[in-house]
């Protein structure tokens, strides 16, 4: 269940723009402030049944377009990729290095890191 919130999370994170403004409200409301159908009804003025369609609908839309593009996918392994180059270059920084191939390290690790929160 907290995985199924996670991606809907990153689903609206990636292509929440995409929805119609209702849909993005009520999905953001449901999964990113986690309120219920009755709270978000109460807050735009729409029934629960209103709610439900708007989430229901929204989320096929997100899933229909991830399961297109793959964008998701391909971020996480690309953030695994990077975590592993990382995982490698400290396994390299604890051998003893000549100061030029330690500082190319480092700078490599920084590199590495500043990519994965850039993702």
């Amino acid at each position: 269940m907290a995985e199924d919130r996670v991606m809907q999370s990153l689903l609206l994170d990636f292509y929440g723009e995409l929805l119609t403004d209702k849909q993005r409200e009520c999905c953001e409301l449901h999964f990113n402030e986690d309120l219920s159908l009755a709270e978000i009804a109460e807050q735009c003025g729409v029934s629960r049944q209103g709610v439900w369609d708007n989430i229901r609908r929204g989320t096929a839309a997100l899933e229909e377009i991830e399961e297109k593009t793959g964008l998701i996918r391909r971020f996480a392994e690309t953030q695994k990729g990077l975590d592993e180059l990382d995982g490698t270059v400290g396994a390299l920084l604890e051998l003893p290095l000549e100061a030029q191939s330690r500082a190319l390290a480092e700078k490599l690790r920084r590199e590495i890191r500043d990519l994965r929160t850039r993702g």
